[in-house]
């Protein structure tokens, strides 16, 4: 527990989900104005188009960033040095990824690219523009929902093990029964939750994939 205080340790797990769930805001913007249709390929780095709008239009990584911010709010729960730790693991990792990265779009796009990298910064988005960008957007939910219901169940049952499993350590008090019902419950609610917009999503209910 955070500095052997029951009422401090549930303070740092408010602001690790908070934390959290500002990551997970700024991915729902991400893929919900305008997604990027980018990734692996014959474990090649592939891209169809160079995507320069929506949030795009104000980080060239967005996604990496709001990981990076998720995976912050855990660490943040966990309050554990293993886990802050992994926080600038992760990002050497997407330093990597996005070298990588960068070097076969600048080969494919060429000149286009280079522009654009002139005009939005690599990382921390630029806030110029912001709410215009978002007002002029259409906003589409159930993309959000094809593709983020598994990030947000991933994440928020996390949060739930971490909650639990520091209070095995041997200086922490045990766990109360209302708090491990009151998490219990929410984790069957999150995976009631996913199991459905999953079959919604199998069954094309939600769009095209």
């Amino acid at each position: 527990l955070a500095g052997g205080s029951v009422q401090l340790d549930h303070w740092m797990d408010a602001l690790g989900v908070a934390v959290a769930l500002g990551g997970q805001a700024w991915r729902f913007l991400v893929v919900g104005l305008d997604y990027i249709a980018r990734g692996g390929r014959n474990r090649q780095v592939w891209a169809n188009t160079l995507v320069d709008g929506g949030m795009f239009a104000h980080s060239r990584n967005p996604l990496y960033v709001s990981n990076v911010i998720i995976i912050l709010g855990l660490a943040l729960v966990h309050n554990g040095w293993a886990m802050y730790a992994l926080v600038p693991v992760f990002m050497l990792v997407y330093v990597a990824i996005v070298s990588a990265e960068e070097e076969y779009l600048s080969a494919r796009f060429g000149d286009a690219y280079a522009r654009y990298c002139k005009r939005v910064p690599r990382w921390l988005p630029s806030l110029a523009g912001m709410l215009t960008t978002i007002r002029s957007s259409r906003f589409d939910w159930l993309k959000v929902l094809r593709k983020e219901y598994g990030t947000v169940f991933a994440w928020t049952s996390g949060v739930l093990v971490f909650m639990v499993w520091e209070h095995y350590s041997p200086a922490a008090p045990a766990i109360g029964p209302t708090e491990l019902n009151v998490i219990a419950a929410t984790w069957v609610l999150l995976a009631v939750a996913y199991v459905v917009t999953r079959t919604l999503k199998l069954r094309g209910r939600l769009g095209p994939p």
